[in-house]
């Protein structure tokens, strides 16, 4: 009789439910692992070997035939090693019944401790989908697991523990978190907004930007205070939502990136790849691609400082990504789909030199050699990006005021919650309906049309606007993005033509 024992395997965020076969042949003493897995898969046989013996485990001297099915489906990691285990044990009769309904994940050391895995949290909460009541894991995964809710999560140092858990109802350890003990929501960060100088304008841009979760392309002199803004923008944005901060967390278990003592992400991540990284790691990739920047950035921030400074082919691949906020990872035998929904910051000179259109210092450039700077950032890209603004460097009166009367990030951060909220409220029959949707930024035409609706002098306005400025059809709706949330800021149910206005301003054509 075949022993069929539960395990998972992910492809991208999707988790499948993989069932290990094993059975016994009269043949001379070998093991055989079938079923479309990778060289770690093929590897496991000796630590099985070891693993079972080193427990004080006989393992059969005969012919063993493991099946990874579904067979068509490419396995990776050493996380079926549990299962794995667990099935030659039942088969020699060492776990006395066949567990039912028990998925293991783990990867076994040759002393027969159980080591910990990759993309736990992910795999325990795609398993409670597919109907599964309980998972034994390692136990450094446990806290990362401790999320989930609904499935009997629990964690097994060595596999003398789970042979006994099976067979006399030993207990192994469990650990239950609530999501809410670990949001942060009222962090003190370094970089404050009272701390810098002046730059109100771009300051209002970034709360606009924080508040819709609109991208941002930063222009100005050396030394305007573009980077000083971007390292101060994290302060303004919002808490993370429960569903975002697991969402985050799913990603990062899947790239091995979580702190095994603190492993729910708590905070909107942020990241600032250097202009030398490739698109692959952009974008994500390898022969099983594994998440990039953009994705490692979803929910959060994208800071491209030097923007010009990265090659335009990497810079054109975030064209579909800024725009759907997804990325779609494909190779000859498979294709895999990552969530991409991030703030594109990005910071420029707006010439090589660095001072073109300064107060103080003359540009050097000739007009080829701007022209060909700015080219590296293409029509199409620039396009979507939402808020263009120009900054300027401070004067010395400016610099040397000792007390600013600035607004702090704290009480910009309130005014960013307070509009994220009435977005949720606004598209929550949205989000039943299927729509992935919690920003303005993230609207559809569709729902544009729908929540987005100006009278008739703000509607004049804008046509007059798109004449003007030659305004795209992204163009024109990302406009309307722009004031929809600068109503909700101004906690407004209707676009006046002054939120339009300002969008306007924002969208700065012509600055970059």
């Amino acid at each position: 009789m075949v022993v069929k024992i539960l395990s998972a395997a992910t492809i991208g965020l999707d988790v499948f439910k993989i069932e290990v076969e094993v059975d016994i042949a009269n043949s001379l003493p070998q093991i055989s692992i079938i079923g479309l897995g990778d060289a770690a898969i093929s590897e496991a046989k000796e630590r099985l070997k070891l693993a079972i013996k080193n427990s004080g485990y006989s393992f059969p001297q005969t012919k063993v035939v493991i099946n990874l099915a579904p067979a068509d489906l490419k396995k990776e990691g050493a996380a079926y090693d549990l299962a794995m285990a667990a099935g030659i044990l039942t088969k020699e009769g060492v776990i006395l019944n066949e567990p039912k309904n028990t998925a293991f994940i783990g990867e076994l050391s040759l002393d027969g401790s159980i080591k910990t895995v990759h993309g736990v949290l992910p795999i325990v909460f795609g398993l409670k989908k597919l109907g599964v009541k309980k998972v034994i894991i390692p136990y450094e995964n446990l806290k990362e697991a401790s999320f989930a809710e609904d499935i009997e999560i629990l964690g097994a140092r060595n596999l003398n523990e789970v042979v006994c858990h099976l067979n006399d109802g030993t207990s192994l350890a469990q650990i239950k978190q609530n999501i809410d003990d670990f949001i942060t929501v009222d962090k003190e960060y370094g970089t404050d907004f009272k701390y810098i100088k002046g730059q109100k304008f771009a300051k209002r841009a970034l709360e606009i930007a924080a508040a819709g979760g609109h991208n941002v392309l930063m222009a100005g002199s050396p030394g305007s205070g573009k980077t000083l803004l971007a390292k101060a923008f994290p302060s303004i944005l919002p808490p993370l939502t429960k569903e975002e901060a697991i969402e985050i967390t799913k990603i990062y278990s899947i790239a091995g990136l979580l702190d095994r003592n603190n492993p729910l992400i708590s905070e909107r991540p942020i990241r600032a790849p250097h202009h030398s990284a490739s698109a692959a790691g952009i974008i994500g990739g390898g022969s099983n691609p594994k998440p990039g920047e953009i994705t490692l950035a979803h929910r959060g921030v994208l800071f491209l400082d030097e923007m010009p400074e990265f090659p335009r082919s990497v810079l054109e691949v975030l064209r579909q990504p800024v725009e759907d906020g997804e990325v779609t990872i494909s190779r000859a035998q498979s294709s895999i789909k990552y969530p991409a929904n991030f703030i594109l910051l990005g910071a420029m000179n707006p010439c090589p030199c660095g001072f073109l259109g300064d107060k103080k210092t003359d540009c050097k450039c000739s007009d080829f050699q701007i022209t060909r700077y700015r080219n590296k950032l293409s029509g199409p890209l620039l396009d979507r990006i939402d808020i263009h603004i120009d900054v300027q460097r401070l004067d010395e009166d400016e610099l040397l005021e000792e007390e600013s009367s600035a607004e702090s990030s704290v009480e910009v951060r309130k005014r960013v919650a307070k509009a994220r909220e009435t977005q949720l409220q606004r598209y929550e029959k949205e989000r039943k309906k299927g729509e992935k949707i919690f920003t303005n930024s993230e609207l559809t035409p569709k729902l544009i049309r729908k929540y987005c609706v100006l009278k008739t002098d703000t509607k004049e306005m804008l046509k007059n606007a798109a004449k003007a400025f030659n305004l795209s059809a992204r163009g024109f709706d990302r406009i309307l993005k722009i004031s929809r949330t600068i109503a909700d800021l101004d906690n407004e149910k209707e676009i006046k033509t002054a939120h339009l206005a300002q969008a306007l301003q924002f969208r700065g054509y012509g600055n970059v």
